[in-house]
């Protein structure tokens, strides 16, 4: 409040002088990329890549990207023929299992893997049995094709990744 009130009497006073003052717009910072490494995720690797494009198209403060070679992902995908599931380190780190089991039942890949990918995001499941909520995963009928985050998530997910630090979300388990 004080360096408010002390910046705006700096204002008065330049106005009042006739000086020009420069005012510098609020820095955009650029978004936080973490890298995801499917070379594991063997028949779905398509679909991994639609996942994160999913997140990228709407996130602001995170990009999901391939890994380069010789660099360490902070995400890495692999395929099972359990259900999908996903066990972080930290926030934007860990590894998560595109689960055959979930496919054979006929939910949406696409659907599967941005949800899988919203939980390094820092987002638990919510079986909210609505299909409006990426989150709500098994709680959403079979035929839900929608893949993009709701309103709320997206919010969660950009504030996750408007600071620098880091917290344990620990594991999540899911479309069971």
């Amino acid at each position: 409040m004080l360096r408010r009130s002390l910046s705006a009497a700096l204002l008065a006073i330049a106005t009042v002088l006739g000086l020009q003052v420069a005012t510098a717009a609020p820095a955009t910072a650029a978004p936080r990329i973490l890298y995801y490494d499917a070379s594991q995720a063997q028949e779905f690797r398509a679909v991994v890549d639609q996942g994160a494009q999913i997140w990228n198209s709407r996130a602001a403060n995170v990009r999901l990207e391939p890994v380069p070679a010789g660099r360490t992902p902070n995400i890495r995908v692999y395929a099972d023929n359990g259900w999908p599931r996903a066990y972080t380190t930290s926030l934007g780190n860990g590894r998560w299992y595109m689960g055959r089991e979930a496919v054979n039942d006929g939910y949406h890949q696409p659907r599967i893997a941005a949800h899988e990918f919203g939980h390094l995001l820092g987002l638990p499941d919510r079986r909210t049995g609505l299909c409006t909520d990426l989150m709500s995963g098994s709680s959403a009928p079979v035929s839900c094709t929608n893949a993009y985050p709701s309103a709320g998530e997206l919010r969660t997910v950009d504030a996750n990744f408007r600071s620098a630090a880091l917290v344990s979300v620990g594991e999540f388990h899911d479309f069971q």
